[in-house]
């Protein structure tokens, strides 16, 4: 797969450069940033840079996958246009800020017939795969009661600059509560209903236009309820060594296990029993590995377009909803 990256606005992008870079089925063709800073830095970190503007990307025939890191509130337009060259797009996560332009990716990718998928990493890693495996086999009885942390450090001084112009981030909730969201269709939990959900203003004092912070209540089609906090409020200093960085509680009617992305050995608990049972994690797959099943049309994959869209969809309901809502 030859891919050109777009982009470098933030540091997942790099992640994923890292990952194209030391896959043996990608081949890296060229990297096109447009703003003077960000591409500075990106040299720095040893990135290449063949293009002199997105067009000129686009318009090379060599180049198949586009992958965008750009700021967020840019990501929808450079997707489509994407689209429209016929190229497949990988976009860091959130994909894009408005409803009318991921209805506008979603048509373009079924009528051209290409692949789009966003770095929902979370899907590939051991812990949620044997979670997942967990609640499909049925130990833990059907699911009632969900609850995402999904707390990040701000990092202000340290964020890029654009998380804070007007247009550029769209919200805390499409920012991080989408990894939360598809992780929640990933275990077969599928939202139906946001009851509620608000973004305010709390930590970031220097930016007070800046809601860093998200919370949201969801009931679930088989009347599970869902509460999420996706809040810019781990201090400095911990940052994401936090222990409960990322951490879940899933109840269910035979059993409950808690878990976060940092943690060495999961446990849980299943009716009866007082001891915990040790959660089993084998080895999964890999991120782009899995998009090549994609780009094949491959039935098999574990992050297809329409998923991607799917979850992108209902972070954004929620976003929506969260910005109507007063303090």
């Amino acid at each position: 797969m030859k891919i050109a990256f777009a982009g470098f606005r933030h540091d997942h992008i790099f992640v994923l450069y890292e990952q194209a870079k030391n896959h043996k089925k990608y081949e890296i063709v060229g990297a096109f940033e447009g703003d003077g800073k960000a591409r500075r830095r990106a040299e720095e970190k040893g990135i290449s840079f063949r293009y002199s503007s997105y067009k000129g990307l686009l318009a090379d025939g060599e180049v198949e996958t586009v992958a965008l890191g750009g700021a967020y509130g840019d990501r929808g337009k450079m997707a489509i246009a994407a689209l429209k060259a016929g190229k497949n797009v990988i976009s860091d996560k959130p994909l894009c800020t408005d409803v009318s332009e991921l209805d506008e990716i979603e048509r373009l990718a079924k009528e051209k017939g290409l692949a789009v998928s966003c770095m929902f990493t979370m899907r590939f890693e051991k812990k949620i795969v044997a979670v997942k495996k967990l609640i499909e086999s049925g130990e833990l009885g059907e699911i009632q009661n969900v609850y995402i942390g999904g707390q990040h450090p701000l990092q202000y001084g340290r964020r890029p600059e654009w998380y804070f112009e007007k247009g550029k981030h769209g919200g805390v909730i499409n920012d991080l509560a989408v990894h939360g969201i598809d992780i929640l269709y990933f275990f077969g939990i599928e939202p139906e209903k946001v009851n509620a959900a608000r973004v305010w203003n709390a930590y970031a004092d220097k930016e007070r236009d800046f809601k860093d912070c998200g919370q949201f209540m969801l009931t679930a089609k088989n009347g599970a309820g869902v509460i999420g906090d996706v809040s810019y409020s781990v201090p400095d200093g911990a940052e994401f060594d936090l222990p409960y960085y990322w951490q879940f509680y899933v109840w269910g009617t035979k059993g409950v296990i808690s878990f976060s992305l940092n943690e060495k050995e999961t446990k849980y608990y299943v009716k009866g029993e007082k001891t915990p049972r040790i959660l089993e994690e084998e080895p999964v797959g890999d991120y782009l590995t899995d998009f090549l099943k994609v780009a094949r049309g491959d039935k098999d994959a574990d992050l297809s377009s329409d998923e991607v869209f799917l979850s992108t969809r209902t972070t954004l309901e929620i976003q929506k909803i969260a910005d109507k809502t007063e303090r």
